[in-house]
């Protein structure tokens, strides 16, 4: 009786372990905001027939990509005009709605650029606690189980002039974002407890120009580990900046030009890969040892052929891949930016593609996913069609892809 107890504990225990086997998918692009998942036997083909879980509508227009903690899945909407900013959760199992909070009342919103969104800032979970952004509209942290607003800000300062699309970062005790905007350009590390300023740091770029249109950005920040030392490195119109995470003390900085900067930072190879979206390098590499300005000593090579200003990059081994706006997919070679080969797919192009197993998959504005070999050799694998398109970025956990569209969350997986 005592051995058949004892396994069958262990049984059961077998399979809770088994039930929460998926990694969580906590902020932009997931755990390493590299867009890769260590998760196999994700679904290759699907439509609103096939290999569909569940289809949940989500109301308003918004852009953020789902976070995933367990089994709640979180993202932001807002109404078309703004003036509502709103919290949802999603049952992971069900795809039923568990939390649908309003956040935010917006008296007078800014302007919002038609390609953007009032919602399109990724929120950043841990246990317990979901963080949600909006730009200068506010930053809230909230309860997961209860939905209980545990803290807000509304009091910094930034006119987007295009709308709100920087994600937040988690690190340490620290809730760290940035505000680029069209008057006003800084990165800000809040107290995640409490929602205190515990610093602030104002970009000091020299954007060669008045026009506060061309000091725009909307990156995400990334920490890395450089000779034992932890370095913040923030994207940004005009230049890169890598900062202290704990302080915000400058290290060092690439001034590489262009505008609207939002890709996310890749490391591999001893180097940091950015993209500077519209105009100045472009997509390149570059060595972060040192400290100071080192544009002139550390790039390690450039490329601004088909480069992206909308769809982060992938790092794959030795191969970098990535879809430009207009379709067109390129695989480069990670240590030299030679281009290995190129291919245009359909439609156009705001979703950060994802890695698994082999595979990578693009989802196009218009309702296509293509998915495609991550090889030196180009394999289109399959076509997928939903009924709405893609602005935000497709979340894993096991092996189920989370996607979420203009209209709905999919939840995707091989029957």
């Amino acid at each position: 009786m005592l051995r058949t107890a004892l396994a069958l504990c262990c049984t059961v225990c077998l399979f809770i372990s088994s039930a929460r086997a998926g990694e969580n998918w906590p902020q932009f692009r997931g755990p390493n905001g590299e867009g890769k998942t260590a998760e196999t036997g994700l679904a290759t083909t699907w439509s609103e027939t096939e290999n569909i879980t569940w289809k949940t509508p989500i109301h308003g227009r918004a852009w953020s990509s789902p976070v995933i903690w367990d089994d709640q899945i979180w993202m932001t909407t807002a109404t078309e005009d703004g003036k509502e900013l709103f919290a949802v959760c999603v049952d992971r199992e069900s795809g039923k709605i568990t939390h649908d909070i309003k956040v935010f009342d917006i008296a007078e919103p800014q302007f919002c650029y038609a390609l953007n969104s009032y919602g399109s800032c990724t929120p950043v979970i841990e246990e317990g606690r979901v963080y949600l952004h909006f730009g200068a509209h506010g930053t809230a942290c909230l309860d997961t189980a209860s939905g209980k607003t545990l803290w807000t800000r509304q009091d910094l300062e930034c006119n987007h002039f295009r709308g709100p699309a920087s994600s937040p970062i988690l690190h340490g005790n620290l809730l760290i974002v940035a505000y680029d905007g069209y008057d006003y350009q800084y990165v800000v590390a809040f107290n995640k407890e409490n929602g205190e300023t515990v610093w602030r740091r104002d970009r000091n770029i020299e954007y060669g120009t008045d026009n506060g249109d061309m000091k725009k950005g909307y990156g995400t920040g990334r920490v890395i580990e450089v000779e034992g030392i932890q370095e913040l490195v923030y994207p940004s119109a005009g230049a890169t900046i890598a900062y202290v995470p704990e302080t915000g003390e400058e290290l060092w900085r690439i001034n590489h030009g262009g505008m609207n900067a939002c890709n996310t930072v890749l490391i591999g190879h001893g180097l940091v890969y950015l993209n500077t979206a519209s105009g100045g390098f472009r997509l390149f590499a570059m060595k972060p040892e040192g400290r100071g300005d080192l544009t002139k000593t550390n790039v390690v090579w450039k490329n601004a052929q088909g480069v992206p200003t909308r769809s982060s990059t992938l790092l794959v081994d030795d191969l970098i891949f990535m879809v430009a706006d207009n379709a067109v997919v390129t695989c480069l070679d990670a240590k030299t930016g030679e281009r290995i080969w190129n291919k245009r797919l359909e439609g156009e192009f705001s979703s950060s593609p994802i890695y698994s197993e082999g595979k990578i998959y693009f989802s196009n504005q218009e309702g296509q996913s293509f998915v495609v070999a991550a090889d030196r050799e180009y394999s289109l694998l399959a076509t997928n069609t939903l009924d709405a398109g893609c602005m935000a970025s497709p979340a894993v956990y096991d092996k189920a892809i989370y996607l979420r569209t203009k209209e709905a969350l999919y939840r995707i997986e091989q029957k």
